[in-house]
């Protein structure tokens, strides 16, 4: 686990643990918790919340066309900048690359294998994918383990990288609560593509599919989960804090799973789905 993941997990809202002792269960100096590298400016902050705002609406806009959209907000950026915040999002319009995570040319990519699959029960399928989370100061990432047939969100994880560790420990969470999957889906970005990731995945006989070029509309389930996200928790929200941040997406998404009806699940929600299919 990188310094930085571990610094996350320490807080000094844990009252029975001092934060010195927390930084000694973890294995980093007191000092090193405290420590905060330049990110991204101000400015920057709120183009990137704007462009991933824009994004969930019109996933199909380019830098190009992001950047007209920006100015007639009346923000004066260039195009250099805006591509590069949209690739530290990891944000690309559909039609040019359908991916949503930046890929590793020495990773070994698995064929797609869900071309006319009817996916019709749980764990027959899952799926995996990366979004943005905006923060006072910064921005998150979050990682989230879906069912394909229920829609039912599995495990997910927060991260202030895009190392592939949080991916991997979303993963072995939702294999150990719920079993494993005949088979998991995901892009090709670099996170899914690692070794760390994939060898998961081997060992518990699970087959591996990644999307290939057109295939954008397989993402189309949890994209919709991100959608929602957004605007029913993320954007009513400042998270000042990643412990903030952790809160409050962990209660929206309890009340997604247990409380949301779908009307495709014939009013049930995804957990009731999901478990009372299994169960059956």
């Amino acid at each position: 686990m990188s310094r930085d993941r571990r610094k996350a997990l320490v807080s000094s809202e844990y009252g029975r643990l001092s934060v010195v002792r927390q930084c000694e269960l973890v294995g980093i100096s007191r000092s090193s918790r405290y420590y905060t590298a330049k990110g991204e400016s101000t400015f920057n902050l709120e183009l990137m919340r704007r462009i991933d705002r824009q994004y969930l609406k019109t996933p199909w806009y380019g830098s190009r066309q992001m950047v007209r959209h920006l100015r007639r907000e009346g923000l004066s950026v260039g195009r250099t900048r805006v591509r590069r915040l949209m690739r530290l999002l990891g944000l690309q319009a559909i039609y040019q690359k359908p991916r949503t995570s930046i890929p590793n040319t020495e990773h070994r990519v698995y064929p797609y294998l869900l071309r006319d699959l009817v996916i019709d029960r749980p764990n027959q399928v899952w799926c995996a994918d990366i979004t943005y989370i905006p923060m006072s100061r910064g921005f998150l990432y979050l990682v989230a383990v879906m069912d394909w047939h229920t829609r039912a969100v599995l495990s997910w994880r927060l991260s202030n990288t895009m190392d592939s560790g949080f991916c991997v420990e979303a993963l072995e969470e939702a294999l150990a609560r719920y079993g494993s999957p005949e088979t998991f889906n995901t892009d090709q970005g670099s996170q899914f593509t690692s070794e760390a990731f994939t060898d998961v995945l081997i060992r518990g006989g699970v087959r591996i599919s990644m999307d290939g070029k057109g295939r954008w509309m397989d993402n189309v389930f949890i994209e919709r989960l991100w959608r929602s996200l957004k605007y029913e928790c993320v954007y009513l929200r400042e998270f000042v804090t990643g412990h903030d941040a952790q809160r409050e997406i962990g209660l929206w998404l309890d009340y997604y799973n247990t409380e949301r009806p779908h009307s495709s699940l014939a009013d049930k929600t995804p957990m009731e789905a999901y478990l009372g299919n299994k169960a059956a």
